[in-house]
């Protein structure tokens, strides 16, 4: 192999008499003075503006005055189950505590009986 013998290298760096770096050169400064934010308030590190609105999420069920969580509701149910089959989380959903752990053994019972996928449609 008579390749192996040669070796190659990478063009040094050329260095002409405006480039020449001095020992102190850092960064270039920030001006003195910064023109105002946009929107009138000034920035730092705790004032990032929103990027929407968020609306609060409130419970289907509390709202729709829906007392019963019935298994045999299917298309109710389907709105809480992600495609993959999995449950949604309250977190996403907006659901309360007692209305979530409600939809969930109804879920479960549905799945049971097979008027809900337990898995991933394929």
């Amino acid at each position: 192999m008579a390749d192996d013998n040669v070796r190659t290298t990478a063009p040094e760096a050329v260095t002409s008499a405006t480039d020449s770096p001095s020992p102190t050169t850092s960064a270039p400064e920030a001006p003195a003075s910064r023109p105002p934010r946009a929107g009138g308030r000034p920035g730092g590190p705790g004032g990032r503006e929103r990027k929407y609105f968020r609306r609060k999420k409130v419970c289907k069920f509390c709202v729709e005055k829906i007392q019963a969580i019935d298994y045999k509701d299917y298309r109710l149910l389907g709105q809480f189950v992600a495609e993959s089959g999995k449950i949604v989380p309250r977190r996403l959903t907006g659901v309360c505590t007692p209305h979530q752990r409600r939809l969930s053994v109804a879920i479960k019972q549905a799945r049971n009986i097979a008027l809900l996928p337990f898995g991933a449609r394929a």
